[in-house]
């Protein structure tokens, strides 16, 4: 047989082969899409307006914003890293819902329009990027003289861009687009908006046109709940015919859960406080400040230099008494403060004043939180105050140069005073301070540690400060100083373990929703209880970082058990107890309130029916009181706007039937929220407006105040928009 009748015979099998091949590089492509063929999408974190957004392009986004942040100088924690991924969804929303809207009604930015809103007459979300977050200002080298940005630094900026500051503002000049193509949208709507004189009218009307109203009302908690019965087939009735007022705008779970708490065993304790006694001896073999100060930072668990001023009666009560006869040196301790364990040297002995009295001159920079119009760098400033310290010191006036240098508003006279009067900060003099003075430190320091007649320069969060200490007090108090090493009383890896252990074994042996609730019976556990939990909620009351057990929730099925989560030192263990799916809720999930409801209903036709039996031919208000053994009440003053009806609470129903009363006319019987009223209006008092058109013009100003909230809400819901971040990380 030849080679090509051999190929002719096997022609059957090749095509088999290749038929399956191929059918497997579809399957592998669609599972490589995220199993898009079978109708799911492995990485999709939401859909808006039908169509997935899949986690790629969403991360490529975030990645985007951190650049940008980092590009800015901003420093991205997690919590700023969460904030980004929230602007980036928005972001995304914002373009699939509201892009459509743009094309549709043909909004464009043009050339010329984009440079004047990043380069002429920056947007303020252009400003944005050249402000510090933290300080709310302009940064330095951007900034003019009033602390506003700066167009021609701007310009210049643009111009000497390097590569990877053209992407940023190529982003940022689209980013800009799209803000500007928002604004045209929302205002031609706001443009097409307006209220008529009627409206204008009525606005007037609910709040100047005063009600006075007499009416007999019985009140639904006249009757007990537990007098009225109602059937299954009345609960399934009203919530048939009010299932709008049930309705779940976002799928939520609730779970029961335990939580085992790994807290520090006795023998932690002890053994930490070997550790301490080992840190005791060797703080005692360091002999200068220097030396303390490095094996404080070095021990410490936060690497902080703990050194601190102290006076009798406010050291820790245990080492309180021995502190004041002990020689500089004395190393105290361990000792326990709270959650810790400590060890503390006093380092040394001195001596302060009662009271002293001072004046200064601040001298402050760019930043330091004194002055916004203070534009000097801190080097600036600091060669300043060294200049005006030598010149008062060689007989300069202090009070003169308070006056013209100081940057300290306490400087200016208030509005009750007159020059030759006195007042706190006038000429630098802030009279006598103490201890418990509310000065910043330094500036206290100077003052109660120094004597009569000294000037210098201590610095402070507000700049530098040229003291001058004008007086002193004769009494003297000592100050201890002391540098102490702190360790937390935490733990041990093997006290975690075994509290882990504790929370597996309860989560292996109790993994259906029966044997949980048995468990926790038997086991006199304390459950825990946390509802409607949403997918992308961050937080479960006494849990760090939940978003595991979130997930879990979103995955697992109803009534199912959980493994043991961990959370710092606490591990859960959970049973789904309920869940909520976006639509309408289910008369199962809200029975208890329906029946409520369908109690209420009854009670409401109960007192209609003896309205009409024992008040049919009831005339008036007081004759209803009457016949049905009820008090007439009156309600005087009433607005459209009242919130409130005496001796009853917030009604709506009431306030919007007598609302549109005659004078004398009188209602029939009606349902309110919370009973069955007859109403009368006895009179009314409105002394009518020339015109409305402030009114009209104020209705109109909350409409359009309302437009882009409420009308991106309505399209984000007509976009059906389902959010799965939470299952992400990025």
């Amino acid at each position: 047989m030849s080679v090509l009748e051999k190929i002719r015979s096997k022609t059957g099998l090749l095509v088999g082969i290749v038929g399956l091949a191929l059918v497997i590089f579809i399957l592998q492509a669609a599972f490589d899409a995220g199993g898009k063929l079978f109708g799911t999408n492995k990485n999709s974190v939401g859909n808006i307006k039908g169509e997935d957004v899949d986690y790629p392009e969403l991360k490529m986004k975030v990645d985007e914003y951190v650049a940008n942040y980092s590009a800015n100088g901003q420093q991205v924690d997690e919590n700023t890293r969460q904030q980004i991924v929230e602007q980036a969804w928005s972001a995304l929303v914002n373009e699939r819902v509201l892009k459509s809207q743009w094309k549709e009604l043909g909004i464009e930015v043009g050339e010329d329009e984009l440079a004047d809103l990043m380069l002429v007459h920056p947007h303020q979300y252009v400003t944005s990027y050249f402000t510090d977050r933290n300080t709310g200002k302009v940064y330095e080298q951007f900034a003019d003289a009033t602390g506003a940005l700066d167009v021609k630094k701007l310009n210049s900026f643009v111009a000497k861009m390097t590569p990877e500051q053209e992407k940023f503002w190529i982003q940022l000049e689209e980013q800009i687009r799209d803000i500007r193509k928002n604004e045209k949208y929302f205002n031609l709507i706001k443009k097409g908006l307006y209220a008529t004189a009627n409206e204008g009218k009525n606005d007037y009307n609910a709040t100047k046109r005063m009600l006075n109203v007499k009416y007999v009302f019985k009140p639904y908690s006249s009757i007990a709940d537990s007098a009225i019965k109602v059937t299954d087939e009345e609960i399934l009735k009203y919530y048939n015919e009010h299932q709008y007022m049930y309705v779940v705008e976002e799928a939520t779970r609730k779970i029961d859960y335990i939580v085992w708490e790994s807290i520090p065993s006795q023998e932690d304790i002890m053994e930490l406080k070997k550790n301490m006694e080992t840190v005791a001896t060797d703080f005692r073999e360091k002999k200068t400040a220097s030396e303390d100060s490095i094996f404080i930072q070095n021990t410490n668990e936060n690497q902080q230099i703990d050194i601190a001023q102290f006076k009798k009666g406010t050291i820790n009560p245990n080492i309180d008494s021995t502190v004041y006869t002990s020689p500089v040196g004395t190393v105290f301790g361990p000792y326990m403060e709270n959650a810790s364990i400590k060890v503390s040297k006093l380092m040394k002995v001195s001596s302060s004043l009662d009271s002293a009295k001072v004046r200064h001159i601040l001298i402050a920079y760019a930043g330091s939180g004194a002055s916004q119009e203070v534009t000097r760098t801190k080097d600036q400033a600091k060669k300043m105050a060294d200049s005006l310290t030598a010149i008062i010191k060689k007989g300069g006036k202090f009070g003169e140069f308070a006056k013209n240098y100081s940057d300290d508003g306490g400087k200016k006279m208030p509005p009750n005073k007159k020059e030759t009067d006195d007042w706190m900060g006038k000429e630098g003099n802030y009279g006598w301070l103490n201890e418990s003075s509310g000065f910043v430190e330094p500036f206290k320091r100077f003052g109660l540690d120094g004597k009569k007649g000294d000037v210098g320069v201590v610095e402070s969060q507000f700049g530098y400060h040229i003291m001058e200490v004008l007086d002193v007090s004769k009494g003297r108090e000592n100050r201890y100083t002391l540098g102490t090493i702190t360790a937390n009383i935490v733990p041990s890896a093997n006290t975690t373990q075994s509290f882990y252990a504790k929370a597996s074994e309860f989560a292996g042996k109790n993994n259906t929703a029966e044997l949980f609730d048995k468990a926790v019976d038997a086991e006199k556990i304390n459950k825990r209880v946390s509802n409607d939990i949403k997918e992308n909620d961050r937080q479960i009351p006494g849990l760090e970082n939940p978003k595991d057990l979130v997930r879990w929730m979103y995955a697992a099925k109803l009534n199912d058990v959980s493994e043991a989560f961990t959370f710092g030192n606490r591990f859960v263990v959970a049973k789904l107890v309920e869940t909520k799916e976006k639509g309408f809720a289910t008369l199962e999930q809200v029975k208890e309130e329906v029946t409520l409801k369908a109690k209420q209903e009854k009670k409401a036709e109960q007192f209609m029916a003896e309205f009409s039996s024992k008040a049919a031919n009831a005339k008036s208000v007081d004759d209803y009181a009457t016949k049905l053994g009820l008090t007439v009440q009156t309600a005087d003053n009433m607005t459209f706007n009242s919130y409130s009806i005496p001796n009853v609470g917030r009604d709506d129903v009431f306030t919007g039937a007598v609302s549109a009363l005659k004078v004398n006319a009188i209602t029939k019987p009606f349902k309110g929220n919370l009973g069955v009223y007859v109403a009368t209006l006895a009179s009314e008092n409105v002394t009518p407006a020339k015109d409305y058109k402030e009114n009209k013009k104020a209705v109109a100003l909350a409409i359009a105040g309302r437009v882009d909230y409420e009308v991106f809400e309505a399209l984000k819901k007509l976009a059906e928009i389902e959010d799965h971040k939470a299952r992400f990380d990025f």
